[in-house]
C-alpha cells in the first residue's frame, strides 16, 4: 500500500498553480456526448478521475486523445453519430460524477442505461431530484438491477422546481433540455461556478440558455449542437485547500490561476482568523505569521462555504486559538474525517450534523486513513502541523482530485514523500 509520509513542523511558503476544476471537467467531458464530432477540452487536471471518465466515454463508442503537458492536459473527444446508450459499470462504479452522462444520453439517444455511481464515502446522494426533473420532461426512468434505466419517446421542455439546488440534478436536467422540444425552466437551480462553466460550453456548442449564474435557468431546446473547444474553469476547491494550508501552517502561499471571487466566504474566514488575504491579477495570496484565531463554519450550496472545504477548515481550526462550531448541511458522513484527525490529538466532538473543534497548539503524528478526497488532503494538512511523522493511507482518494499534490507541497517547504508500506497500523 502506498502512503504519504508527512513530517510536521514546516511553514509553507511559495507559489502554487491551480488548473481546471475536477468538479467541472467531468461534466464537460460528459457534455461532449451531445454533439457528434470532435470537441476539445483544455485546462484539464492530470488526475485519475479524468482518466476514468475518458475510459467511460470510450466504452460508449467515443474516441478520445489526451495530450499531456505537465500538470495540465487537454483531451479531444470524438463522438460518433451512433452512440451506445449504456455507461459501463466497471467505470461508473469508480466515480460519482459519472452519473452526469445520464442527461446527454437521454437527449442524444432517447434512452440511457447507467450503473448507479460510486465515489467518495461521504453519505447518501440520492438521485430523486434528477429523476423527478427528467420525468417532468417525459422521461420514463427507473432503477433495475443496479442500473438507472431511462426511456424518452418525446423529450419536451417543462417547468421544473428543485427542492434543493442540487448540482447534479441541475446538470442532468440542463443537458437533457438543450435538445428537448420547447422550453425548460429550472427554478432553484445550482449556481456553482462549475454550473456556469458547463452553461458556457453548451452555449458555445449552440445551446440557448438564459439566466446563467442565477437560480433560474431557462433553456430553449434546439435541433442539434456542434462540437466546440473550451477551457475548464479553475478549481476553487484546490485553491481553497491551499488557503487553509497556509492558515494552518502560519505560511505565505501565492495561489496562481484561481479566481478569488469564487472563494469569497472561505477567504473571508481566513481573514477573520488573522490571515492577510491579497487579491492578485491571476489569483490570490494568503499569509499569516501567528497562530490563527478560530472561526465558525456552515457549509451551504454556492455561494456559501463549500462542503468540500470543510475537512481542510477543520484541520486549520484544530490548531487555532479558540473554539469553533462546524455545521455540515450537505453530507451526513463528511464527519468520518473527524474520527481520523482525532487520532492525531485534535479535540473534535461531533453530534449529528454539528462538530465542535477546540484548537490546540500542536497535533501529534499518527497513522490515519483518507476516507474521501478532501479528508485525505485535510489529514495531510494536519500532518504538517503535528509533532513527528504522520502516515496517510488510502491516498488514491487524493490522486482523484489533486495534481502532483506532494510535489507541490515539497515546493512549498514541506517534508513529505510517497512510500510503500507493507503494513498499516490504522
Amino acid at each position: 500500500m502506498q502512503v504519504l509520509r508527512v513530517t510536521g513542523g514546516a511553514r509553507l511558503a511559495g507559489a502554487v498553480d491551480v488548473v481546471g476544476a475536477k468538479n467541472s471537467v467531468l461534466k464537460l467531458m460528459a457534455a461532449t456526448l451531445l454533439a457528434p464530432g470532435a470537441t476539445t477540452i483544455g485546462n484539464l487536471p492530470a488526475i485519475s478521475d479524468v482518466t476514468i471518465m475518458r475510459q467511460l466515454l470510450e466504452g460508449m463508442g467515443c474516441g478520445a486523445v489526451e495530450i499531456k503537458d505537465g500538470p495540465v492536459d487537454r483531451v479531444t473527444i470524438t463522438v460518433p453519430d451512433e452512440l451506445s446508450p449504456e455507461a459501463p459499470y466497471e467505470f461508473v462504479r469508480k466515480i460519482r460524477g459519472s452519473i452526469c452522462v445520464l442527461g446527454p444520453l437521454i437527449a442524444r439517444t432517447g434512452a440511457a442505461k447507467v450503473a448507479l455511481p460510486g465515489g467518495d464515502a461521504i453519505g447518501t446522494r440520492p438521485l430523486d431530484m434528477h429523476f423527478a426533473g427528467l420525468e417532468r420532461m417525459g422521461v420514463d426512468i427507473r432503477v433495475e438491477h443496479g442500473y438507472v434505466v431511462a426511456e424518452a419517446g418525446d423529450l419536451r421542455g417543462a417547468p421544473i422546481w428543485l427542492d434543493f439546488p442540487s448540482v447534479g440534478a441541475t446538470e442532468n436536467i440542463m443537458t437533457a433540455a438543450v435538445l428537448a422540444k420547447g422550453t425548460t425552466v429550472i427554478d432553484n437551480a445550482a449556481r456553482e461556478p462549475e454550473i456556469v462553466d458547463l452553461c458556457r460550453m453548451l452555449v458555445s456548442m449552440g445551446a440557448l440558455i438564459d439566466g446563467i449564474g442565477t437560480s433560474t435557468l431557462e433553456i430553449t431546446g434546439v435541433e442539434g449542437l456542434r462540437p466546440t473547444s473550451h477551457d475548464a474553469v479553475s478549481d476553487r476547491i484546490v485553491a481553497g485547500t491551499w488557503a487553509m494550508a497556509a492558515l494552518a501552517t502560519r505560511g505565505d502561499i501565492t495561489v496562481r490561476g484561481a479566481d478569488p471571487a469564487h472563494l469569497r466566504i472561505a477567504l473571508d474566514k481566513v481573514a477573520r482568523a488573522g490571515g492577510e488575504v491579497e487579491a492578485l491579477a491571476d489569483g490570490f495570496r494568503v499569509a499569516i505569521d501567528r497562530r490563527p484565531k478560530s472561526f465558525d463554519v456552515v457549509t451551504l450550496p454556492y455561494p456559501g462555504l463549500a462542503t468540500d472545504l470543510q475537512p481542510q477548515a477543520i484541520a486549520a481550526l484544530s490548531v487555532a486559538d479558540g473554539t469553533a462550531m462546524i455545521t455540515e448541511n450537505l453530507f451526513e458522513a463528511r464527519f468520518m474525517f473527524c474520527d481520523e484527525i482525532s487520532r492525531m490529538g485534535a479535540d473534535v466532538r461531533t453530534d449529528g450534523h454539528h462538530a465542535v473543534v477546540r484548537g490546540k497548539e500542536r497535533l501529534s503524528g499518527a497513522p490515519v486513513r483518507a476516507t474521501d478526497i478532501r479528508a485525505g488532503v485535510g489529514l495531510v494538512i494536519a500532518g504538517l502541523v503535528a509533532e513527528g511523522v504522520t502516515e496517510v493511507a488510502e491516498i488514491h482518494h487524493i490522486d482523484r482530485g489533486y495534481v502532483r499534490f506532494e510535489e507541490q507541497l515539497r515546493g512549498l517547504g514541506a517534508e513529505i514523500e510517497r512510500v510503500e508500506s507493507a503494513s498499516f497500523g490504522g
